[in-house]
This record gives C-alpha cells, sequence and structure tokens, in this order.
C-alpha cells in the first residue's frame, strides 16, 4: 500500500498522532495488533525508540507504519517532543544501537536456546524422579519442580520478546508452549501487558506493573486509592505477606481466573490446549500413586516455590523506584536510567535471574538475546556517563531489602479508615 502523506499541518483535536522519526502518524482509526500500548503515546512525547524496539525483527509493523496517513512533523511540534527533549542522548543512543547491530549483538544462539530447553526439560524429569521416590525426596523435587516453573517463566519471557531464536512465528509458539505448559499461563496475555510496561515503566496508569491493587501497592499514590478498611489493612502487611503468601495468590489467580478468562475470551484456543496438557500431566504423571488430597497440597506448595522465585526476582528490577505521572514524557534512556535498577552480576546470580539482572540493558534492547547483556554493559555504562544518568547497580541482597522496605513504607502511608 503506498504511503499516504498529510502535508496540512493542521490538526483536528479529535486527531491522534504519534511522532516517529520526526513524522507524525494518524492513528485515529488504527486498531493496534499489541493492544492499547499505543494510545499512551499518542499526542505527547516521541515515539521512535519505543516503535523502533519493539518492531526490529518485524517487517510487517515497518509496512504498517508506511501505509499510516502521515505528515512531517511541524517545527514546533519536534521543539515540544522531538527526541523527548534530548536530541544529542537520542543520537548517541541511536549510534550505539547502530554498533551493537553490525557487531551482532541482536543475532540469536542456537546453542544457547539448546541449553535453555534442555535445562528445563532436565529439570522437569529430575523432579519427577524426586516426587515419585517419595519420602524424604519428594520435597526436594518440589523445590526443583517450583524452581524449573520459575525457569519457564525466565524463558518464555525471552520468547515473548522474539529473542530466542529471531524468528517471530517459532518464539511466539515456543512461548506459548513454555508459559502454558510450564506456568499455566496465557503467552497473549503477558506479552500485551508486558509490552505496556516496558513502553513507560513506572508510569502511573500506564505500567501495568503498577496496577497491582487490592494484593500489594508498590507507591503511595496507588495505595491511596485502596478505600476498603480490609485492603488497607492487608497492604499494611504486606511487606511480611508478599513472598510466602501474595505470590502465591498472584499466581493462582492468574492461573485460573484472569488467564484462563482472557485465553476464552480472544479465543486463543492452542493456548487453552497447553493448559490441558500440563494439569493431565501433573496430576497423572507427575504425582502418579497420590491421593488427590496429598496432589493438591503438593501442587500449593510447588506453586508456592515458583510464584516466590520468579515475582520476586521480578520485583527488584523496579518496584522500589520513583514513578513518573500519566502526562509527563520522558526519554527511553531515562527510563531505564530513572526507573530500572541492576543487580550486580556474577555467575549465580546471572543464572538464578537468567541475565535478567541486566535489566537496565534489557530495558534499553528489548529485543536482544538476554545472555548478551553482560558484553554490552559496559558501553551502556559509557553512554549514561557522558550524559549524566545514572547507572544503577546494587547488591542481590540489599535490593530485596530495598524491595521489602519499600513495600513496608508505602504499606504505612496508607490512613486509617
Amino acid at each position: 500500500m503506498p504511503a499516504a502523506v498529510i502535508t496540512d499541518t493542521s490538526v483536528n483535536k479529535e486527531t491522534k498522532e504519534v511522532l516517529i522519526n520526526g513524522q507524525l502518524y494518524d492513528v485515529s482509526a488504527f486498531r493496534h495488533p499489541g493492544g492499547s500500548i499505543i494510545k499512551f503515546l499518542v499526542n505527547g512525547g516521541d515515539a521512535t525508540e519505543a516503535f523502533m524496539e519493539f518492531h526490529v525483527r518485524s517487517r510487517k509493523a515497518q509496512l504498517m507504519l508506511k501505509s499510516l496517513p502521515h505528515r512531517p512533523a511541524p517545527k514546533d511540534v519536534m521543539a515540544e517532543r522531538g527526541y523527548n527533549g534530548h536530541e544529542e542522548l537520542t543520537k548517541d543512543y541511536a549510534e550505539l544501537r547502530r554498533q551493537l547491530v553490525a557487531e551482532g549483538f541482536f543475532e540469536p544462539s542456537m546453542s544457547e536456546v539448546a541449553y535453555r530447553m534442555t535445562e528445563v526439560i532436565l529439570m522437569h524429569v529430575a523432579a519427577y524422579f524426586l516426587i515419585q521416590q517419595g519420602g524424604y525426596l519428594m520435597p526436594l523435587g518440589l523445590v526443583l519442580f517450583g524452581l524449573v516453573q520459575g525457569r519457564c517463566g525466565w524463558l518464555m519471557h525471552e520468547g515473548g520478546h522474539y529473542s530466542m531464536t529471531g524468528n517471530i512465528k517459532i518464539d511466539k509458539g515456543l512461548q506459548i508452549g513454555l508459559y502454558g505448559i510450564g506456568c499455566g499461563m496465557s503467552a497473549g496475555w503477558w506479552r500485551s501487558q508486558h509490552n505496556r510496561h516496558h513502553a513507560t515503566p513506572q508510569k502511573l496508569q500506564h505500567d501495568v506493573d503498577l496496577e497491582t491493587l487490592p494484593l500489594l501497592a508498590f507507591h503511595s499514590k496507588v495505595a491511596a486509592q485502596a478505600t476498603n478498611p480490609l485492603i488497607r489493612g492487608w497492604l499494611k502487611m504486606q511487606a511480611y505477606l508478599f513472598i510466602p503468601v501474595s505470590c502465591l495468590l498472584v499466581a493462582l489467580g492468574w492461573q485460573f481466573v484472569l488467564h484462563p478468562r482472557y485465553m476464552i475470551r480472544t479465543k486463543k484456543y492452542w493456548e487453552l490446549s497447553t493448559l490441558a496438557v500440563r494439569y493431565i500431566g501433573i496430576f497423572t504423571v507427575m504425582f502418579a500413586g497420590y491421593s488427590w488430597g496429598q496432589s493438591l497440597a503438593m501442587y500449593i506448595a510447588y506453586m508456592s516455590i515458583g510464584a516466590a522465585y520468579i515475582f520476586t526476582n521480578f520485583a527488584l528490577s523496579h518496584t522500589h523506584l520513583p514513578v513518573t505521572n500519566p502526562n509527563e514524557f520522558i526519554h527511553w534512556v531515562e527510563y531505564a536510567s530513572n526507573h530500572t535498577t541492576n543487580i550486580t552480576s556474577g555467575l549465580v546470580c546471572d543464572w538464578w535471574m537468567a541475565y535478567l539482572n541486566f535489566q537496565i540493558e534489557h530495558h534499553l534492547f528489548p529485543s536482544m538475546p538476554q545472555f548478551r547483556h553482560p558484553q554490552i554493559s559496559p558501553r551502556v555504562r559509557a553512554l549514561f556517563e557522558k550524559h549524566g544518568l545514572n547507572y544503577d547497580v546494587r547488591d542481590y541482597f540489599p535490593c530485596l531489602g530495598d524491595t521489602l522496605h519499600n513495600l513496608n513504607e508505602v504499606g504505612n502511608s496508607v490512613k486509617a479508615a
């Protein structure tokens, strides 16, 4: 479809436009395949980096963009919104990205994919063996089973960013299988929600990871929305409840309410089929020989471990940091600097967090295979230093302490009813 270029610089108040690479694209009648994320970038800010990073492997997205009515952004628009106020930072970021692409850092590694897939398969086999042995080995099997659920979560995250094989269809299929069978959740729901988080981390009314009531509140402005006295009482205890209770409740709510409802509503029958495989496998194979009562208790124990493992680790990356207001637009790189934390790299931590302890690099380049983040970290740090930006790195347990301390402060900020 040929590009429809609009030369008239007047804009109707009802027109919805997104600024990308100095062009204003009219999205008033556009239904974004990725969901509502696009509305956060309409008529405000510069969406150039967000568009590039989310669609780097999608030729279809590039063609869709070109087909939209568009016009060169007037000088006053560029002065107000262009480069989100940081032209030199934009140029340096683009140059760094160009270098990384040229040097092959965005290229997937099939050996890494094979290693990660083999790991989750062998962990499942080992968990099955231990659980079937019974006795004191059974709890060890449940711990391993819980950990491999978390490992499936890390790996499906890579698939959801299309950075496993680099082939969108294959990565999407792998993500559906890993998240459905390994975690009992919806890959489609995750992609739509997680991309909103990446577009505007820690931005009120935009980042879904801040929309956590009634079980949690990571910021006082979110906690203030709680009006029910029972919820306020719960929030006051949230620092103590987070790891052992809240993580489990979130996971069970996702598994048995939110995600199945989404799959049915959106007719994602392949995803529903993975849930059938999961539960048949767990209750007729993994827990074979145990009574239904024992199996349900074992399932809750297994879920407690898996949910605590992955949700706690994800919470370290952002939740204790400041937020931005709904109508505030900042640079893509500033989101990574001001609202993202890295965890000190090491052999154990890199494995434990599947290289997502490099959250700054991940938020700058979400489509880059995550095992490459340690290699580019010094260059990202140099970019930040050049532009006076903070490169936040914390040790694992102090950062966990910061996260729990923030939960405690936010919970106690809630006024009595």
